[in-house]
Formats: structure tokens, sequence, C-alpha cells
């Protein structure tokens, strides 16, 4: 049987890794450090997929999501990789 990747769901909103660039870039756009991000579990769906296409996701890593939105089009958000388990 075939995996399936969540990624490719439709009610599932686009994941992105970014680069450590463009971390810096975006944290110094929302003028705020990393600590201050939501945080996503590296045990987290979405984050396991993203593993499947980057490799293993360290810990601290920024990842962007883009969510369709009924009034902007679209939002985006961020969210930073952690370790932590969410119940």
């Amino acid at each position: 049987m075939a995996k399936f990747n969540v990624l490719k769901h439709e009610l599932v909103p686009e994941h992105h890794l970014l680069s450590p660039e463009e971390e810096d870039k975006v944290l110094k756009e929302l003028g705020i450090s990393k600590e201050l991000l939501p945080k996503i579990s590296r045990s987290d769906p979405a984050v396991l997929a993203l593993e499947e296409i980057n490799g293993p996701i360290e810990e601290g890593r920024v990842i962007k999501i883009i969510r369709k939105s009924p009034t902007t089009g679209y939002a985006v958000y961020y969210r930073v990789v952690t370790s932590e388990v969410f119940r």
C-alpha cells in the first residue's frame, strides 16, 4: 500500500520549510524572535510529510503555513518546530 501524503489533501494548508536565511528575514520583518512564534510538534503529520521531502527537520526550524482565507484570499502563518508533544 502506498503512503498517504497529508500535504496533498485539499483540507490541509500549504506547509513550507524555510531556509535559515528566509527565517532571519521573516523574523526581522516581524520584529520578533523564534521563541515568540507558535509551536508545531515534530510529530505533527505535516512536519513528518515535510521530512519525507526535505530530510530530518531539526528543532527550532521555522515552517511557513499558507491557509486559504475567505476574506483575504490567503493568510500566512509561521510555526517553530519543537520536540514537545501536544495533547
